[in-house]
């Protein structure tokens, strides 16, 4: 597993807002406190792992795209992408459980700002890991000549969550240290799956973004 050589920061602002804090509605000063005390000390309560792993696509038929050892993802969103491409990378990440264990603990004593702030800086925390993992993969595709696009999870679109079992069979067993409930639940909670594709330069597979067309524009994974 490739050291992950950037650290990762939470942005303040971005958190603030993810709590209810918007531009209008400033935060009082024990609150902004508390905020800047978690934020520089939540370091101690992560342990960033990840794992990937680089598969040739067999076929694209509709909306069932074909890898190796019987795997089939399903999305129509993800075909068009696919069908531009050679290979699909898919990953796990996690940044542990010690975090997500905190947050329990200040809930079961009633602390509940407090759990709703590192709660908050854990999503935070495994969406940056995630954008470092996606970098690290573009790097290696690209020392092949290779392009790869932006990442897309389970239950993103059309691509239904249950086929986090696809991701998981198409790892392996090196999961980054991750189990998948009967329910398709990660664990660690703050874990993300998830493919991206790579293939060779000209075919649109960088730029490709499906929330260019969606009419969905009130959805909360949309990207611009």
């Amino acid at each position: 597993m490739p050291a992950i050589n950037e650290q990762i920061e939470i942005d303040k602002r971005k958190l603030l807002n993810q709590i209810g804090y918007d531009e209008e509605y400033q935060p009082t000063g024990r609150v902004a406190s508390l905020v800047d005390d978690y934020i520089d000390n939540y370091h101690d309560l992560i342990a960033p792992s990840y794992s990937y792993t680089i598969r040739d696509i067999e076929f694209v038929d509709g909306n069932r795209i074909g890898i190796g050892d019987s795997i089939i993802v399903k999305s129509k969103i993800l075909a068009v992408l696919l069908a531009r491409c050679r290979k699909v990378a898919f990953f796990t990440l996690t940044i542990g459980n010690y975090l997500e264990e905190m947050v329990a603990y200040l809930a079961e004593n009633h602390l509940v700002l407090q759990a709703t702030v590192l709660d908050a800086i854990g999503s935070g925390t495994a969406e940056k890991l995630a954008g470092q993992i996606e970098k690290i993969i573009k790097v290696k595709v690209g020392t092949e000549g290779l392009v790869a696009s932006r990442r897309f999870s389970p239950g993103y679109c059309d691509w239904e969550v249950s086929q986090q079992q696809a991701v998981f069979q198409a790892m392996r067993g090196d999961t980054a240290g991750i189990k998948l409930t009967e329910s398709m639940l990660m664990i660690p909670r703050k874990s993300i799956s998830g493919i991206i594709g790579v293939g060779l330069p000209g075919n649109g597979i960088e730029e490709y973004n499906p929330c260019l067309t969606c009419k969905k524009k009130d959805c909360p994974g949309r990207r611009k």
